[in-house]
């Protein structure tokens, strides 16, 4: 055949299909079938059919002109043009010649395998395209037989538009709605994490929710991407064509045929295993073969712990035992620390109170440490037990988690489950002997510790301090604070003077070192004596004057002048050196009253003063010798160089 002469066909042409089937097919038969093949396709693909049936009537019209007929072909396409239509051959033609609808699947033979795109025959007139990526987990040959999706049946370059995936997408589509109509589960491959949870391919792509995943929130959605699972369909959009999927619904009604199965079975004192599932505040929750079992910490372990954390970890395959069973409400309780021996029943046997025990730290907290000196049975070192002299303020201090330590059993609570233990027992008590080492009377040095306000501390030994109170730090000065004398870190020489073994406690003193000098101030000081002095402290009522041997005299303010005065600093200065008559001395009381104003009087007028100043009683204008002496040492109003006048 002339392929050139399908040039001269005429552009519009009228033509009934059915005829132009026959005509084809019964050109073909009596050319003896031989070039069926390539004739039918021939026309088939290339000629539109109404031009095609011009072209063959045309052909017979001229002879040999287009189409070497011979008389027995050309009687044979006659008797086909004019005879009424054979029922099987028409149903065969047919067959070769259905017609196309776009969206409709159709078998198509691949006719060749290019690197982009795969032909292929669905028996139309013109081959269609598919990508090659449509076939990328499939081998395939020519002449393979395919099912594709029409979409087009010609698009611009007179090429079908085909495809492979949308076939295969709306045939899966119609399983899965009809899946999910019987609420039957199907099978899927994860193919990605996307935002809120994963992708599957269940033959079309569907979407699995995060919280639809496990019946425990996974942490790293990307463990489960590229594992097959089942899946329940639990919703079908058809407009939008999305499909939501879930793992965990599929998961629990696997459980909850095993967790029926488990009651059934189950009964107290059962030893099952299990995996933690879940860990919270007052227990853990252990999975048994779709049963959620409850630990409670109380029965984790006979020792103490303050959270289950402590012993167990999410995951954690355990052994337990079945300790009580609820099957209308589906609970059932475990116990831990009863698959074994309960230590505390004969505590005392084996730990008896003196005992040397040894142990491992296993907790430290701001008052002591937890000692593991048994499996489940912990001992506390009170902060107070862990040393006789050392001063130690946490247990952090002296002791690290999981050291091994040796210790002796104080007492035992087993009410409680508590052990009393002490490390500083493990020494002899250095108080025990205190008295021999450091005897009253005895005279001791050492540095000044600490400074508080009612004295000082000086340590004797390491551990071991004594305190010298205000009161005995001198015999002749009215000490406020230990400050005004000492200073920390300050070398002392010191007299014991009292010791306390039950309280832990040493008196010292300072002035016990020397001679008290008031013993025998009469010899030293008698009324009417010229003395002179510093201003050491100016009151609202006198002054003081530090006089030889370290004895301090008071100049009450009406001993200041012949003359009223209204203040003291306006008479008398801090550091001026003075002069005075003593008019007083007391022995008892430990007072020297001084006078400047009777500096200069007579034998006869200092009589006469001393016996008025003995007559004074406290009154709005004077105070006595020994008020005043009281009020210095609680006087609001003073005046020291430090301060403007």
């Amino acid at each position: 055949m002339d392929h050139r002469a399908s040039a001269s066909f005429p552009a519009q042409c009228m033509i009934n299909s059915r005829a132009l089937n026959f005509a084809i097919f019964g050109l073909a038969m009596a050319d003896g079938g031989d070039s069926l093949g390539v004739r039918f396709s021939f026309f088939r693909r290339r000629l539109e059919p109404r031009c095609l049936w011009r072209y063959l009537t045309g052909a017979m019209s001229e002879g040999e002109r287009t189409i070497n007929l011979t008389s027995n072909q050309q009687h044979t396409m006659s008797a086909t043009l004019t005879a009424p239509a054979n029922t099987e051959l028409s149903d065969l033609i047919d067959s070769k010649f259905r017609e196309f609808r776009e969206g409709s699947i159709v078998k198509g033979t691949i006719l060749e395998i290019r690197p982009q795109v795969v032909l292929v025959d669905i028996g139309y007139k013109s081959e269609g395209a598919i990508p090659s990526n449509e076939f990328e987990d499939e081998e395939i040959e020519i002449g393979d037989e395919i099912e594709v999706l029409l979409e087009k049946l010609e698009n611009e370059e007179g090429m079908v538009v085909l495809s492979k995936e949308k076939a295969a997408h709306k045939q899966n589509w119609e399983k899965i709605v009809k899946v999910f109509q019987d609420g039957g589960l199907v099978r899927g491959k994860v193919k990605s994490v996307v935002k809120g949870g994963l992708t599957v391919n269940v033959g079309v792509e569907a979407f699995l929710p995060g919280s639809q995943v496990d019946i425990i929130p996974p942490k790293d959605l990307n463990e489960y991407v590229g594992n097959v699972y089942e899946f329940k369909i639990v919703k079908v959009n058809d407009e939008r064509k999305n499909i939501v999927l879930s793992r965990r619904e599929v998961i629990e009604a696997e459980r909850s045929e095993m967790r029926q199965q488990f009651l059934q079975s189950v009964k107290i004192g059962d030893k099952v295993t299990g995996a933690i599932k879940n860990i919270t505040d007052f227990g853990a929750f252990v999975d048994l073969q779709g049963m959620d079992g409850l630990l409670h910490i109380t029965d984790m372990s006979w020792g103490r712990i303050n959270h289950p954390s402590e012993l167990l970890h999410i995951g954690q395959p355990v052994d337990v035992v079945i300790l009580d069973v609820d099957k209308d409400k589906e609970r059932v309780s475990l116990g831990l620390k009863q698959m074994s021996e309960n230590p505390w029943e004969d505590i005392e046997r084996k730990f008896p109170i003196g005992q040397h025990v040894k142990g491992r730290v296993t907790k430290l907290l701001p008052y002591g440490a937890f000692v593991e000196i048994e499996k489940g049975v912990e001992g506390l070192v009170h902060v107070s037990e862990l040393s006789w002299v050392k001063r130690i303020t946490r247990p952090s201090d002296v002791l690290e988690i999981g050291q091994l330590i040796e210790a002796v059993v104080l007492g035992i609570s087993i009410e409680e489950q508590k052990i009393s233990l002490g490390v500083r027992q493990l020494d002899a008590n250095p108080w025990d002997e205190i008295e021999t080492r450091y005897p009253v009377g005895a005279t001791i040095k050492g540095p000044v510790r600490n400074l508080t306000a009612y004295g000082a501390f000086v340590e004797l030994e390491e551990g071991i301090d004594g305190m010298i109170h205000v009161s005995d730090m001198s015999w002749t000065r009215k000490i406020n604070h230990p400050s005004e004398m000492l200073k920390k870190n300050d070398e002392v020489e010191a007299v014991v003077l009292a010791i306390d073994k039950a309280n832990q406690r040493v008196s010292l003193g300072i002035k016990q070192t020397e001679d008290d000098p008031w013993s025998h101030i009469d010899g030293r000081f008698k009324v009417g004596d010229l003395v002179k002095g510093t201003v050491a402290k100016i009151a609202s009522f006198g002054a003081f004057v530090s006089l030889d041997g370290d004895i301090d005299g008071l100049i009450h303010i009406s001993q200041l002048s012949e003359d009223h005065v209204e203040k003291v600093k306006d008479v008398i200065k801090v550091g001026e050196e003075i002069e005075a008559r003593v008019i007083k001395v007391d022995k008892v009381e430990r007072r020297v009253g001084l006078s400047i104003k009777a500096v200069g009087y007579s034998e006869d007028q200092l009589k006469k003063e001393s016996a008025s100043f003995e007559s004074l009683r406290p009154s709005s204008e004077m105070v006595g010798l020994e008020q005043a002496f009281n009020l210095a040492a609680a006087a609001s109003e003073e005046w020291s160089p430090s301060q403007q006048d």
